[in-house]
């Protein structure tokens, strides 16, 4: 993680403002769905989370969102929106935000904290299975519609996992304290159902007829950020392929219970 980072709340109109262009710096100058100042205040009067990770001179690096909600007449965080600049993605920053959160979340009272992930983004599916120890509580097609106006979503929709995440429970403090190993090697004998290794090399998604095993595995692109950029018909099959995939299995009653990268490749673990 950078040096010298500061967290702390946003309150002050120029934090505000900061906020803001990040988002837009986030999900690019058309994104409709930016969440405004006056929202941010509102938030943090009733009991929302809107911090920041501030360098030495003052510049926002990263922002965390989230407001109170109901969630079958239980008071839980909704976590909306988390960046961190690109230049020091990749340091922990988005993590230490999750634990700012976590800890100004139980001080209210609250143990579960919500929020949606792209389950193509392997990145994000690494840090909130493996690092902070959330659970998938199941898949929504076109969950903020299929066009935002974001470069992030152009062409494949807002897909997304919900997550729930227990903040209070033993088997998150385990994760947080890296005490939960995720070990490759139990992933190598559960059949991948979803690819094929092409003429290149590389993993195909494959549209074939889906079998019923007590465990499995899901395989998503390493990358999908730059699919997008590079090769965005290969985005949109992939996309279509795992949603197929993942609403099929959740139908059956299967569960994500694991995630794992091994020799350049990503896998979801389900389990009935």
């Amino acid at each position: 993680m950078p040096m010298n980072i500061t967290f702390r709340e946003l309150v002050s109109p120029e934090d505000h403002a900061a906020c803001v262009e990040l988002q837009r710096e986030t999900w690019g100058r058309n994104f409709t769905e930016v969440t405004p100042p006056t929202l941010m205040t509102v938030a943090r009067k009733i009991g929302g989370v809107i911090a920041g990770a501030f360098d030495e001179q003052g510049r926002l690096l990263g922002f965390i969102f989230s407001i109170v909600g109901l969630v079958d007449g239980r008071v839980v965080h909704w976590s909306q929106k988390l960046a961190v600049r690109k230049e020091v993605r990749g340091q922990g920053l988005g993590i230490q935000l999750k634990l700012y959160q976590r800890e100004f979340v139980l001080k209210l009272g609250i143990e579960h904290i919500y929020w949606t992930y792209d389950p193509l983004v392997a990145r994000n599916a690494h840090m909130n299975l493996n690092r902070l120890g959330a659970t998938i509580d199941k898949y929504v097609v076109n969950m903020y519609a299929s066009d935002t106006g974001s470069e992030l979503h152009r062409g494949i929709g807002t897909d997304r996992f919900l997550v729930d995440w227990p903040i209070a429970e033993k088997r998150v403090t385990q994760a947080i304290a890296r005490q939960t190993k995720i070990d490759p090697n139990d992933f190598t004998n559960l059949r991948i159902v979803n690819t094929e290794m092409g003429t290149d090399g590389q993993p195909v998604p494959i549209a074939g007829e889906l079998p019923e095993l007590p465990e499995l595995r899901v395989e998503v692109p390493p990358d999908i950020e730059s699919m997008l950029v590079n090769s965005p018909e290969r985005a949109v099959a992939w996309r279509e392929n795992t949603r197929r995939v993942f609403l099929w299995y959740q139908e059956q009653g299967y569960e994500v219970t694991r995630f794992c990268r091994h020799g350049g490749r990503c896998f979801y673990a389900l389990t009935r």
